[in-house]
Order: C-alpha cells, then structure tokens, then sequence
C-alpha cells in the first residue's frame, strides 16, 4: 500500500470519481523517465483524494518547507482583512510605516497600494528573494524601502518575494498579531492544518512568501478551499468574492498573475513555490494536483501536467476496477528505498583527522570515525562542531545541524531530519549523500583520501543559486 497522508480527508479510487489510472500512471512514467526529481503527489476530486505517492522517504504526515506557496496563503489574510474592515485594496503603503520611508524616497513610492503587492506590480526591476533577505538581521522592511522604483507601480509585473513579505508586515499593523497568529483560528484550524511553523524575521513578522513549513496535505486543503470558492465543511472560511478575484488574471489582459496565484499550468490556477512545490487546481473540473519535489523550475515538469491534465478527468464510466489495482501498485513503487552498495571493501582504519586549509567557508577540522558500519562525521567551523551518522552501505535517519545555507536556497537548518548514507567507490574514494526528507534538497559529499590529504567536494541537487560548494582541502593528523 502506498503511504497514506493522515490529514482527515476521505479517500476513494481514481475510477469511482472519473479520472481514468491509466493516465495516471502514464504521467508518473513519463516524469520518472525524464529524470525529474518528484517527492510527492496528490490527487483530489469531488471531496476526496484519489491518488497519492511519495518518494522515500518523505513522509507526509511531516511538515515540508513550502516555499513560495507560502504567498497563496498570505493572500488569504489579505482578503480576511479587508472583509474585516482593516485594509483596502486601495490603502497607500506608505501609511502605515510612515517612519519607515527614506526622507530621498522616490516620490513615485506614495502611490504604491496593497493591490500593487497583491498583483507583483511594485514598480521594481527585479525579485527580491528569500534567500537575500534570510542572511540580513536587521529590518527587512528598512530594506524594501531600500529598493529604487524601476517603473511606475501599478504599471509592470515583476514577480519578488519582498511585496509578500510587505503584506505580511501589514498584517501585524493592522492587527497587533504576525500572519501565523492571524491565520491560525481563521484559515489553519478551519481546515484541520496542524505541525505547521511559520519563520520570523528581525521585525518580529513572518516573511510572507515564504518559510512556511506545513505538511503537503495543508497546501491541497487551501487549494480544495479555493476550488470550492471559500467554503469548507459547509462554512465560508475565505469570503467568495475574493477567491473569485485572486484566482483569476489581475493587472492587465495579458496577466498571469491573480492575487498571490499563477494562472498555470493551463487551465489551472496555482500556488507554486521554487523546486516544484505546486498546488494546482482545475475548478472546472472540481479536480486538484499537488506535486512537490527538487527540481530546477516548474517549466521542466508543466509539459507533461498539460499533457495529461485535465485529459485525465472525465466522468467516463468505461475505466475498469482493475486499473486502480495498477494505479495503487505504481504509486507504492515511489517509496522503494534505493540500494547503497560500496564497490569495494572498507579500508581498515577506523579515525581519521584533518586539519582543513584556509577557506573561505571557516572549516577548520574534519573527522571520519568508522565503527563497523556506521560513520560519524564532524565538521568543525568558527561556530562549533557539526556531527553526523552515517550509514556505510545503508541508511540512518537522525537530526542534524550541518552548516549549508549558500547549498540551501538561504536555509540553514537546525535540527533538520535527515537520512545519511555512505559507500565506498574505491579505496580512496567516500561518497555520503545526505537527503533533507522535509526539504526539496539533496546533498552528495564527495571525499578523496590520498596518502595523508582529504579533497571534500560537496554539492547539491538543487539550488537558486550555485550548486557546488568550494573544496575543502585537508592534511591529516
């Protein structure tokens, strides 16, 4: 049986809802076989999820970071506040941080509005990522004040994180509470989400666009939510009107953009987030697709979601039983643990040090202690030492605290699950891989043992920026 998400929704075959396996099927093959890198999947239809698969070893009763889905759900607060009365789609930025604009502000930025942050049309010339912002501790919203104006706003699309993070920032003005706080009685326990944190930044406000760790089932229920226009076990959580305005184009004919929604892949409407995080819903049919996974960009896998939904659904009676037999089958065939097998024999030593050359990383030390089949790693930098076991020809589950945020989109995870193995290539040759089961990331290490040096080459399965980290270079003790 496949892995089931325990989020409390009914579950029924693909058949009995008019979505034809077959189909389904022939969609995971495809993926598979153009080598993109799925962690997850769901399918739900009429009231009920229909198909499910996850990749080992994901779990998805475990909280994944969301990324930029994160947005779908910041504009949920945005269109509570205003049926609330405390904002305006019209409201100028600027006058709710009057102290916060440069006194040499672009005169252009008073005309900036909530539905200028809404739509991605701050008048910017380019994105503001998460990524960017993580690294900075003191006020982020100093810092988009620091943005120069581009255009005029209003006027041209430019998709950043930072307006995300600007709406946030309203939210605890306008209510005396961050977003999570704010969200949490009226959209969070509405629809059963739980085991979901949102990050903080130096204002004492969630980001926004990001950093939002929820498990995979929280993005289909806000994506079912908006399906059915706002209503969820017969109570209007999310006023109609407004998820009629977000999920459409806004901004212009030639808009793909609603508020805080994609329009794509075609005929849908999605939450999206970097990595392929990707809550897709075809309200037409009453049908909504998650996918979440590492890969570069949603253009590698879009193609094949367009070629196989919505011609997936249909209410032909036609599709045998038996097909859902072979669906279940291929979906159970996604949580099949890889082998690790090493090439050769271990050597024999069992401790090695090393002494790490300057670097631009701080490293100082690295230490391999083998014992029998498990090695512990640590790696030593000016902040402390980071420890790691590892299995050698299988794999250990553990938390860990490695340093990684240039690998990690800006993250640097503390605690963070992660199931590390190793094999030997040859004699002189280690290779660990790390996988972070609640993340779209993957680490290979790479170490070279020759005579008393050790080379360390780590990379990384993906990245919004570079992907391989400088070598570490050690000469052992």
């Amino acid at each position: 049986m496949p892995l089931t998400s325990y989020d409390g929704l009914p579950r029924a075959s693909a058949s009995s809802l008019g979505i034809d396996p077959d189909r389904l099927i022939a969609f995971l093959d495809e993926v598979k076989a153009a080598d993109l890198d799925l962690h997850g999947f769901m399918l739900h239809r009429h009231g009920h999820v229909v198909a499910e698969g996850w990749t080992w070893p994901v779990d998805p009763n475990e909280p994944r970071v969301l990324h930029s889905m994160a947005k779908s759900f910041t504009g949920c607060a945005i269109g509570l506040a205003i049926q609330e009365g405390l904002l305006n789609l019209d409201d100028r930025l600027v006058r709710f941080f009057p102290d916060e604009v440069p006194a040499n502000a672009d005169p252009r930025l008073a005309d900036m509005t909530v539905e200028h942050l809404l739509t991605m049309r701050t008048g910017h010339a380019s994105n503001t990522s998460g990524s960017v912002w993580r690294s900075i501790s003191t006020s982020w919203i100093a810092e988009f004040f620091k943005i120069p104006l581009a255009y005029a706003p209003g006027s041209e699309y430019v998709y950043t994180s930072a307006a995300s993070y600007m709406l946030s920032a309203l939210i605890n003005r306008v209510t005396g509470q961050t977003l999570h706080d704010y969200l949490k009685p009226r959209l969070f326990i509405p629809l059963d989400i739980y085991n979901e944190t949102w990050d903080i930044g130096p204002d004492g406000v969630n980001p926004g666009g990001n950093g939002l760790t929820a498990p995979v089932s929280a993005a289909l229920k806000l994506a079912v939510l908006h399906a059915q226009n706002g209503v969820w076990d017969g109570r209007q959580v999310l006023p109609a009107a407004w998820v009629q305005a977000a999920t459409q184009p806004q901004g212009g004919p030639d808009s793909r953009y609603g508020y805080h929604w994609m329009m794509k892949p075609r005929p849908a409407f999605s939450a999206l987030g970097v990595f392929v995080q990707m809550a897709a819903v075809y309200r037409e049919h009453n049908a909504t697709l998650v996918l979440v996974g590492g890969m570069k960009n949603s253009a590698e896998i879009v193609p094949f979601i367009e070629r196989y939904f919505p011609a997936a659904f249909s209410e032909d009676c036609s599709v045998k039983p038996e097909a859902d037999s072979r669906l279940e089958q291929r979906l159970a065939s996604m949580a099949e643990q890889p082998l690790l097998v090493s090439d050769c024999p271990a050597p024999e030593d069992s401790i090695r040090v090393f002494v790490v050359a300057e670097n631009g990383l701080g490293v100082r030390q690295l230490s391999f202690a083998f014992t029998g089949h498990v090695l512990t790693f640590e790696l030593t930098d000016s902040q402390a030492t980071h420890r790691l076991q590892i299995g050698i020809d299988h794999w250990l589950t553990g938390l860990t605290s490695m340093p990684g945020r240039a690998l990690h989109h800006g993250y640097e995870f503390n605690h963070a699950q992660i199931v590390a193995g190793a094999r030997w290539l040859d004699q002189k040759t280690l290779e660990m891989t790390w996988i972070y089961p609640q993340t779209a990331f993957r680490d290979r290490v790479k170490c070279v043992f020759e005579g008393n040096t050790v080379s360390l080459a780590r990379t990384v399965n993906v990245n919004s920026a570079e992907r391989e980290q400088e070598v570490l270079v050690g000469k052992r003790l």
